[in-house]
């Protein structure tokens, strides 16, 4: 081939280097992907909108504070309080978190630095595989098989916040794990080195070196669990009992934001509806609080 053949093509002062074809490709992909992006933050910004400007009128005809903190809730009464639905929600919540944190930690801890590959192969689909059962599924297990069996050993119902703590458990456990064994993986492997050398053992460099260098992730996939479990609904419906009242004990039916919303939609109207919609709103902002804070910690990480 010539030298001639190589050169670019001079084109005034300048060189075209690519042709205007090209250009153009590469302007059409930044507006098709720039229009997926847009199409996205527009889809979360309308939901927004729409689910403020239905809930409005709790605030104007209710009141916020009436709604928020009062303890009934009775649409025949037309009494909204949501105190008992804000309770029930954490109660499972924080309940959920702590069965299913140390299971999903432990596991992402096993898979990430103890485990043979061989062994790995098998358990990491088991673990993801939970995450793709359906959650009526997981609701069936808890209202046929562990209720009867917390009926049977503690005389209750058997509905209520230890079932549902069970079931949510089992359901965040792949969110944590699988999030949390990528934090793990990303801590140099310089650093498990240089920790057996100083004569450390496995078990010592997990919980002194490891873990420690990979909490802020670790912290990141426990909100992103929470947040799962918060937002749950059709398992959570089947197993707490939905009676929206204070709970009395863990083992006394409970409701929850997202149980109530779903029972009641289908005939709500006026006020109620409202009222419905507003714990949607609550809902949404507490979503918003949890991924900012995961990205708060990840500017912290970096």
């Amino acid at each position: 081939m010539s030298e001639d053949a190589v050169k670019p093509t001079p084109v005034g002062n300048g060189l075209q280097l690519v042709s205007k074809s090209t250009y153009v490709k590469e302007w059409l992909l930044k507006a098709v992907f720039f229009s997926c992006a847009f199409v996205f933050v527009l889809a979360v910004a309308l939901i927004f909108v729409f689910v403020g400007w239905k809930a409005w009128p709790i605030v104007t005809d209710y009141g916020l504070w009436r709604f928020i903190t009062g303890a009934t809730w009775s649409a025949s009464s037309e009494e909204f309080g949501i105190l008992p639905l804000i309770a029930g929600s954490f109660i499972v919540t924080l309940g959920a978190l702590a069965l299913g944190t140390p299971l999903a930690v432990g596991t992402a801890v096993f898979l990430s630095d103890v485990a043979s590959p061989k062994v790995r192969s098998f358990v990491r689909p088991a673990v993801e595989l939970l995450a793709g059962v359906p959650s009526v599924v997981y609701g069936f297990f808890g209202i046929i098989l562990l209720r009867q069996l917390i009926s049977d050993a503690t005389g209750s119902l058997g509905f209520g916040a230890v079932t549902a703590w069970i079931v949510l458990a089992i359901m965040i456990v792949p969110t944590i794990a699988a999030l949390s064994e990528d934090a793990l993986r990303s801590v140099p492997e310089g650093i498990r080195e240089a920790s057996y050398a100083m004569g450390a053992t496995q078990w010592q460099t997990i919980y002194k070196v490891v873990i420690p260098a990979a909490r802020i992730g670790i912290i990141d996939a426990i909100i992103l669990g929470m947040g799962r479990a918060i937002g749950e609904t059709m398992a959570v419906l089947m197993v707490v009992g939905n009676a929206p009242v204070l709970p009395k004990g863990i083992f006394a039916p409970l409701s929850t934001m997202t149980s109530q919303i779903v029972m009641d939609m289908p005939y709500a109207v006026g006020l109620h509806r409202t009222a419905l919609f507003a714990m949607a709103a609550m809902l949404f902002i507490f979503s918003m609080f949890l991924v900012a804070s995961v990205r708060i910690l990840s500017r912290l990480k970096d």
